[in-house]
């Protein structure tokens, strides 16, 4: 039996509260994610925010009704809530209450699989409810047991500040371990053009990733589906290869432990060549869904990279003059469908546009006879052109710098052998 949630959001004018009527939407759609059923959605309008409960008294008294009247299990509060706020409004309405990060954070638990997601997820979880040890009580001796308070596999907490800071200190140490693992992984592969897939949760990343590289990564349609990296090869051209890899999707107010938490993944993204930003052309919420990426991008460290942008879906979209004035107001943007396969080339077409700028052309000598040389020269890159010359062959080849490179090399020194 699913809980049953009450959402609530607070706008401090009537501009504002169409914004959090979106807000509330987007609210929504998490909680389904994490299980709950939405029973009803609450928007108080009030010029300036109680200290205290955030919402009011006169709000704290219909919170109350409303609970009992739909026997609400859960509130979810829209705005972050203080550890005082969040302790009196449950004193006041005897119901749990979480906020939105506690309520993303509680989604990432669900969704993670590996033991690096684990990690990650049970060192966010830490940090945000830290802050929370005093006036939870018996809440916060134990993860399990509803929205909001689970964790990795369900593991028991005592309510001490030391042990819980240990717990901390172990965590940290262990995603130092798999950052340095990361790291050599990412130096091995320093040579090719890196992609990454960057985007609002459920955009469709994944099923691009899976278009473009013929991958079998899980699909779901639902938020924060992916939570691990995964980098898979793709061939643009004979010997033009590049490495792409699909990212955790960004949300509007991210809670700040999770990015940190998840900084070892989200470093996929500073080592990237090239970011595509991956959009969905058909979401009404569009705009603000690309300036909560833009943001995201900024704070980790990336707002520099170069990125192209990528709308996906085009096969649900039905408005050709939608589709067109994207087109206009994206300049180099390429509209595909990660389900169908339409507009893939057009992204190919590009992106080896992009990758061969990067590319240079160097000339080889060998001798005639030596076809396993030829035959390395032609898988480190592309003969553009091959000339005889007395017994000798004269190949130009364009590739990356680095292949090119260690070709001399070994030809070099299997002539001299």
């Amino acid at each position: 039996m699913s809980w049953r949630i009450l959402l609530i959001g607070a706008a401090t004018s009537s501009r504002e509260r169409w914004s959090k009527a979106d807000s509330l939407e987007e609210l929504a759609a998490l909680t389904a994610t994490a299980g709950g059923e939405v029973v009803e959605r609450l928007i108080q309008l009030r010029p300036k925010l109680d200290p205290a409960t955030l919402v009011g008294k006169g709000m704290v008294e219909n919170l109350r009704s409303t609970c009992r009247r739909h026997h609400i299990d859960l509130l979810i509060l829209d705005e972050e809530l203080t550890p005082t706020q969040q302790r009196n409004l449950e004193d006041a309405i005897k119901v749990r209450v979480i906020d939105r990060a506690a309520l993303i954070l509680d989604i990432f638990a669900l969704h993670a699989r590996t033991s690096e997601a684990k990690i990650q997820v049970e060192l966010a979880l830490l940090e945000y409810q830290r802050t929370r040890l005093t006036g939870f009580g018996v809440e916060m001796s134990r993860l399990g047991g509803g929205i909001g308070t689970r964790g990795p596999g369900e593991t028991r907490l005592e309510v001490d500040r030391r042990k819980i800071e240990q717990r901390i200190a172990a965590l940290r140490r262990d995603l130092k371990k798999i950052d340095r693992e990361r790291a050599v992984q990412r130096e091995r592969r320093s040579d090719m053009y890196r992609l990454v897939l960057a985007g609002y949760t459920n955009a469709g990343k994944s099923t691009l990733l899976n278009r473009m590289t013929r991958a079998d990564v899980k699909v779901s349609d639902q938020l924060f589906a992916t939570l691990d990296p995964n980098t898979k090869p793709w061939a643009l051209a004979r010997n033009v290869n590049v490495l792409v890899t699909d990212t955790v999707g960004f949300i509007r107010h991210l809670p700040t432990q999770l990015v940190a938490s998840f900084r070892s993944t989200l470093s996929e993204v500073l080592d990237a060549t090239l970011v595509l930003h991956v959009v969905d052309a058909g979401d009404e919420q569009m705009d603000r869904k690309i300036d909560a990426v833009n943001d995201t991008l900024c704070e980790i460290g990336a707002g520099d990279k170069p990125v192209m942008m990528v709308f996906t879906k085009i096969d649900r979209v039905f408005d050709d003059a939608a589709l067109k004035r994207l087109k206009r107001s994206y300049t180099g943007a390429v509209l595909v469908s990660g389900e169908t396969g339409q507009g893939i080339e057009e992204l190919r077409t590009e992106l080896l546009r992009r990758v061969e700028k990067r590319m240079v052309r160097r000339t080889f000598t060998v001798p005639a006879d030596r076809l396993d040389l030829v035959s390395l020269l032609h898988d480190s890159g592309r003969v553009v052109k091959e000339q005889q010359l007395k017994g000798k062959l004269r190949l130009k080849v364009t590739g990356f710098r680095p292949e090119l490179a260690r070709a001399r090399s070994r030809i070099d020194a299997a002539l001299r052998a």
